[in-house]
């Protein structure tokens, strides 16, 4: 159980990080708010004209009697916007971090020469091309995983009394898991940690990735909240990558004032 604390640390310490190096902060802002904006314009399209999409997609319940076709389309209208809400809220993360790739690989790139004990960090070899592809195809692998997990929860959803309690606290363990391991992957995959060892070093201490993710699966409920925490969250899930790798730290990264104001 103690990891549980050492990943809510590593969550704190990565906030800590990123208030003491404003322009990282800064800059760690703009994915995020880029995909805020595109994912409001998508709701709010959703919202003022998903009702007429659905009229046009039944065509066959314009020949029911009053009102099953108001009833029958406005619940496939709530549904709709239900699903499309889960599926912003699962791959927000995804889509900020490919966005954002070259900003989130500077930020934490930077956490990682402030506490090696060299100054040094690891840096990927590859071209960027090549980078935001493999970034983009594993995203893709993790939010179908993440998917696969939200349709049996749903289904779980149902039982009496357990859907209604147990089912939403394991589903906030599930995303969380899930987080963590697209946020981590800034970090591992400049270390060259292929998709599935990543999986497996994540798996290996599921209390400290609970004790990072399910904190923030809960807090990035509210997209504008995701966008504040996401620089501190790569931050932290940088401590953590060093911390699952056996990586050597020097000090508390909180602790020690930026080396350079540039960084």
């Amino acid at each position: 159980m103690r990891d549980l604390g050492v990943g809510f640390g590593y969550l704190i310490k990565g906030q800590r990080w990123v208030a003491r190096h404003g322009r990282q902060f800064g800059f760690g802002l703009l994915p995020g708010l880029i995909t805020l904006v595109l994912y409001a314009a998508a709701l709010t399209a959703l919202a003022l004209w998903g009702e007429d999409f659905v009229a046009w997609a039944t065509p066959f319940a314009d020949d029911w009697s009053s009102p099953w076709p108001g009833l029958f389309r406005g619940l496939l209208t709530a549904v709709l916007f239900a699903l499309s809400l889960l599926l912003a809220v699962i791959t927000f993360t995804a889509v900020t971090l490919l966005i954002g790739q070259p900003f989130y690989e500077s930020l934490s790139e930077s956490v990682d020469r402030d506490v090696s004990p060299d100054g040094a960090a690891p840096e990927s070899n590859l071209p960027l091309w090549r980078e935001l592809w493999i970034s983009g195809r594993d995203s893709l692998r993790i939010v179908v995983r993440a998917a696969l997990w939200g349709v049996l929860l749903f289904a779980l959803g149902f039982i009496p009394v357990a859907g209604q309690t147990v089912v939403p606290v394991l589903g906030f363990f599930v995303t969380g898991f899930f987080l963590t391991e697209e946020l981590t992957a800034v970090a591992l995959q400049r270390r060259d940690v292929a998709l599935r060892d990543r999986l497996a070093l994540l798996r290996s201490r599921k209390t400290l990735i609970w004790g990072f993710g399910t904190p923030l699966a809960v807090a990035f409920l509210v997209p504008f909240v995701a966008v504040f925490l996401m620089p501190g969250a790569v931050a932290g899930a940088t401590l953590l990558a060093r911390d699952l790798r056996g990586e050597e730290t020097a000090g508390d990264a909180t602790d020690r004032q930026p080396e350079d104001a540039a960084s």
